[in-house]
Formats: structure tokens, sequence, C-alpha cells
């Protein structure tokens, strides 16, 4: 159930979690055009360096994101994303803190969302 800009705190949160499969990257590389070899071929991977719906809910429109990449994910790791309510704006404008861990709690990545809370 969706939360209105009024029923929203800061410090709110909601997680989901997902374990990436191996159909998950080439589906994602197939609809992006992002075929880069980091995100598809293990052996290219090995030679580098690296080795929403809940909150507000449905309704909320996403206007940004921005994100800083920490660490890969693999085939077979379980992804966190979790965003917490850093501030609410005027005009039902909601900043985010968005991070994503896997399960060992190794940050993947970090960032800031905008959006907009549904009315009510």
């Amino acid at each position: 159930m969706a939360k209105t800009y009024l029923q929203i705190n800061v410090g709110d949160k909601a997680f989901v979690e997902k374990t990436i499969g191996e159909s998950d990257v080439y589906l994602f590389a197939g609809i992006t055009g992002d075929l880069n070899p980091a995100h598809v071929n293990e052996e290219a991977m090995r030679n580098t360096k690296f080795g929403g719906m809940q909150l507000p809910g449905p309704g909320t429109i996403y206007l940004s994101q921005s994100l800083n990449f920490k660490a890969p994910v693999r085939i077979g790791d379980t992804v966190k994303a979790e965003a917490e309510v850093m501030e609410k704006l005027e005009k039902g404008r909601i900043r985010l803190k968005t991070t994503c861990s896997i399960q060992d709690g190794t940050l993947v990545a970090e960032g800031e969302a905008m959006v907009i809370a549904p009315k009510g």
C-alpha cells in the first residue's frame, strides 16, 4: 500500500531483496544494449580490478537518481536495495538515500533519489 506525503517521515526505510540469476544479467544487457564484457563475460571480469516499489509505493513519480558503484554483483548474489527518507521537501518531493548491498553486507552501490510521493 502506498504512503502519502503526509504519512512519510524522515528516517522511514524499505527494502527488497533479489538473487541475481544469469538470465537477469543477459535480459538487462539485451534491453539496455550494455554488452560490456565486465557484465556478460566472467573471464573478462577476472582481469579487472573488481575480479522502490515500497517507499513511498505505487503512484510514486521517480524524478532522479544518482548512483555510485562500489563493488561488483555476481551471478548467485542476493542484492538488498534499501531506500531511506532523508528529507521531505515542498510539493510532495522526498529525497531518499539509496543503497544496495549483497548477502555478506558488502556495499555495492549508493546514491540519492528524488521522488514525488502520492498525494493524500
